[in-house]
């Protein structure tokens, strides 16, 4: 489904009846990426509606001339809850990027939102502590056949460079990367408009929703060390650092996150 807002369009699919839950994927895929990992928690919890969307620049979501910013981006986001789940209460998880823009979400709609999952989150943060990129599994033989673009971008992103990890990629990511707007995304937003305007939770000293963060210790694209401020943000927090895992831990340790995931919505 299309709903349109203020600078375009939002692509969005819903599953299930229930609470509200809003899924915001990483930079560069769509959807898909998350509804992979995610559908399968709800063969035992069914009070959920879950809401997929594409990001905006991402997918099957439109943009138009007047967005350059994060900010932008967001205002699509917030012009979308407004449309599509006006005054209700929801959840949210956001991953990487998605993450980040759950963050704002939050910080504009605090009243609305009942818990919030950060996997993997960007923060709002120009200087990060990241650990050293490691791979910890590499067979070569597998990504002989993949040509530059694919390989670059599952190099980058994995630790365990193994079969079951690229054909998740390749199954899971890979198909949202083709439609991303890659004007966009590789244009000077990235050095101009990437960070808000506006620090999230700037303004309070905590937040009472009930927050799950998941971290990679091996996640060398966002890190783990530069989080402990959301442990005094979010009282009512689990937090958790995932031991051999890198950015993308929904796909290299999906049990163990998964069960998180169920234990934060149970």
């Amino acid at each position: 489904m299309n709903c349109k807002v203020k600078m375009g369009s939002i692509f969005y699919e819903v599953v299930g009846e229930g609470i509200p839950l809003l899924i915001l994927h990483s930079m560069g895929t769509d959807h898909r990426s998350m509804k992979a990992w995610i559908e399968p928690i709800f063969k035992h919890i069914n009070r959920y509606q879950r809401i997929y969307i594409d990001l905006p620049a991402h997918g099957k979501s439109a943009i138009d001339e007047k967005v350059r910013s994060t900010d932008d981006m967001l205002v699509n986001i917030l012009d979308f809850i407004d449309t599509v789940i006006p005054n209700k209460t929801f959840s949210l998880i956001g991953f990487s990027f998605g993450g980040y823009l759950a963050q704002g979400i939050l910080h504009f709609r605090r009243n609305q939102i009942k818990s919030i999952c950060l996997l993997a989150s960007a923060l709002h943060l120009k200087e990060r502590t990241l650990p050293e990129k490691v791979v910890l599994e590499k067979d070569e033989s597998i990504l002989d056949g993949l040509d530059s673009d694919k390989r670059t971008a599952f190099e980058t992103l994995f630790v365990y460079q193994n079969k079951e990890s690229l054909d998740c990629f390749l199954r899971e990511i890979q198909p949202g990367r083709l439609l991303a707007n890659r004007d966009f995304l590789t244009s000077n937003w990235r050095e101009e408009g990437y960070f808000f305007s506006e620090e999230p939770f700037h303004d309070v000293s905590e937040l009472q929703q009930q927050a799950l963060i998941i971290l990679g210790k091996q996640d060398h694209i966002c890190g783990y060390k530069d989080y402990d401020f959301l442990l005094n943000t979010f009282p009512h927090s689990t937090f958790v650092i995932v031991d051999k895992a890198g950015h993308m831990l929904q796909i290299e340790k999906r049990k163990i996150i998964q069960q998180l995931v169920e234990d934060w919505l149970a």
